[in-house]
Order: structure tokens, then sequence, then C-alpha cells
């Protein structure tokens, strides 16, 4: 019975390098896809966003509702905001998949973790805290992010730590 070599610490790091390089290409390509959308079907979200701002299909709790943003223009502003900083998270990941490709680790775990970072705080702190709890997104059956925010959140962590076990001086160091 034939057995098979022990893994070396190379083709470990390997298997880790593929794993990042993909899981970050992957991220890139799902915010800029996202990006892409919100600018080229602009009123699709922006409904969205204008709903959760304005509390409109919650509950109407009178405790609740001085919290509710009617402007439109704040809105928007809110809106554009979103879709900048996604741009920018996607350009960072972009940036971040060209540096695994050249095997510049350190710094393609640098901008992968700003990347995913950035994501991670519009997901979970936008979508999540504020969108969920400060404007009861949750309340609502037709306006309800958060599962789908919670996705995103997830996904970008699961990523974060992979890219994280990247960095074996840091593992060794750490042991």
């Amino acid at each position: 019975m034939a057995s098979t070599p022990p893994r070396t610490s190379h083709t470990s790091r390997s298997a880790l390098h593929l794993a990042a390089t993909l899981l970050t290409a992957t991220v890139a390509l799902y915010i800029a896809l996202v990006a892409f959308g919100n600018i080229t079907d602009f009123g699709t979200n922006q409904a969205f966003v204008q709903h959760v701002l304005a509390m409109d299909t919650t509950f109407k709790d009178d405790d609740l509702m001085w919290r509710a943003v009617t402007s439109k223009g704040l809105q928007n502003t809110a809106y554009v905001a979103i879709i900048v900083w996604e741009t920018l998270a996607a350009l960072v990941l972009i940036y971040g998949t060209w540096l695994w490709v050249r095997r510049d680790d350190a710094a393609a775990r640098r901008f992968s973790t700003y990347g995913l970072l950035m994501l991670m705080l519009l997901f979970g702190a936008g979508f999540i805290a504020i969108g969920g709890e400060w404007f009861s997104m949750w309340q609502s059956k037709t306006w309800n992010g958060l599962d789908a925010a919670l996705r995103v959140f997830l996904l970008s962590g699961v990523v974060l730590l992979v890219v994280s076990l990247t960095d074996r001086k840091q593992v060794s160091a750490d042991s």
C-alpha cells in the first residue's frame, strides 16, 4: 500500500495562497458587480435605501419613528455614499487580487484585509446595525435586507480568516 508523502509547508502555503487569491477575487467580483448594478440601475436599490431610511414599512411605533429620515436629499446622499464605498472596496479587493497573483503576499494580505474590512463595516455596521436596528429594517416584510447583509458579512469574514492564515510568520510567532 503506497502512502502519500507528508505535506510540506511549501505545499500548504501554496494551497493557502491559491485559496486567498481565489476567494479575494470572488469577493472582488461580487462587490464590483453590486456596485456596477447600483450605478447602472440606480433606481432599484435607491428605493430600498429610501424605504429603510423612511421607515415607512415598519410597525410605526411612535417611540421609534422619530429616527426616520424622510428627506429625499439625505436618502440619496446615503445611497450615493454606499455606492462609492462599494466601488472603493471593489477596487481595493481587485488590487489585492492582483497582488496575490504577483505573489506579493504581504501587500496582498494588507489590501485584501482593507477591502474585506470595508465590506464588513458596510454590511455589518451599515446594514445590520444601523439599517436593521436603528431604522428597524427587521420589522419590514418588504424592505428587509438583513439576510443578504449577513451573507456578505459572513462571506467577507471567512475570506478574511483565510487571508490572515497566509501570514505564516504571525502563525509561527503565536505558537
